[in-house]
């Protein structure tokens, strides 16, 4: 078993290896926890909860960073791994990575990141202005936001530590960042260029491959009309199916190959999914 992830023989500046790091599961899940109208059979559909990491000769680069130890306990949520440990064993030291993408502030996408020493943070004005707002007032809303790591958030600001977009961007090569409401109010997707072509990190866009196939919103969602659009302009930026990686969907793991590092398994997603066709993923994602 391998002490580190290979050297990367990628040197175009602007293409980069994609691996998908689950640090925690919930296998309990049930289906009618996973939809916002439920109009299938009740079953087990359990989800993985990941963050993603970007590799070229150039740079790594985050695209989220999981919850802590401390919301795990009080969530009643199990870590497989502390993401930042597993991080240090493929061989990725926390604090060399200059540039993290927040697809948005929820507790299990935005945790730890005061343990990055020195990242600038990407993150959409709406969804700073969301977990910072009136809205939060509102014990439904702020449900899936960690009040520490606001609060660690907003010390970033004040560290001038964040970069702030306003809609669609690009802050680096080849990475380009498109917001996509409806799940929260500033969920941006992140769309990277790797061998296979470009990728489409849906992050919470879209949870599962069936929410934006069966176009069902996942059950936390703020605004369904905006989901629905979101999932429509998501397939135009993805342009197909097998371009697109939903945020928590297991089967993510089983269609894509994997690489195990010091016991840490990543899953690659710059190479190719074992399956491509559309209708082969509904039959999946039926119940």
């Amino acid at each position: 078993m391998p002490d580190s992830l290979p050297t990367t023989d990628i040197s175009d500046d602007a293409t980069y290896e994609i691996y998908q790091l689950c640090y925690a599961r919930a296998p309990d899940r049930r289906v009618h926890e996973n939809f916002l109208r439920r109009d299938m059979h009740d079953g087990p559909m359990p989800l993985d909860f990941s963050l993603w990491i970007l590799r070229n000769a150039a740079r790594t680069v985050l695209v989220d960073t999981g919850f802590s130890a401390r919301a795990a306990g009080e969530r009643g949520r199990p870590l497989d791994i502390d993401p930042l440990e597993a991080l240090r064993l493929v061989g990725i030291d926390p604090d060399s990575i200059e540039d993290i993408i927040l697809t948005h502030l929820h507790y299990d996408h935005a945790g730890n990141i005061d343990r990055f020493v020195r990242a600038r943070f990407h993150v959409q004005d709406a969804e700073a202005a969301f977990a910072t707002g009136r809205c939060m007032c509102e014990p439904a809303l702020r449900f899936p936001f960690d009040v520490e790591d606001v609060v660690s958030f907003v010390r970033h600001v004040y560290a001038e530590r964040i970069h702030f977009h306003d809609g669609d961007a690009a802050p680096l090569p080849g990475i380009s960042l498109h917001c996509l409401p409806g799940h929260s109010q500033g969920l941006q997707a992140v769309k990277v260029m790797t061998p296979r072509g470009p990728v489409l990190l849906a992050s919470d866009v879209s949870h599962l491959y069936a929410n934006f196939l069966r176009r069902a919103p996942f059950a936390l969602t703020v605004d369904a009309a905006a989901t629905l659009r979101s999932y429509g302009r998501m397939l135009e930026i993805a342009g197909a199916v097998d371009r697109i990686i939903p945020g928590h969907d297991p089967l993510v793991r089983k269609l894509y190959p994997s690489v195990t590092v010091n016991g840490v398994t990543l899953t690659s997603l710059h190479e190719d999914p074992a399956i491509h066709d559309i209708s082969t993923l509904r039959n999946l994602t039926a119940d």
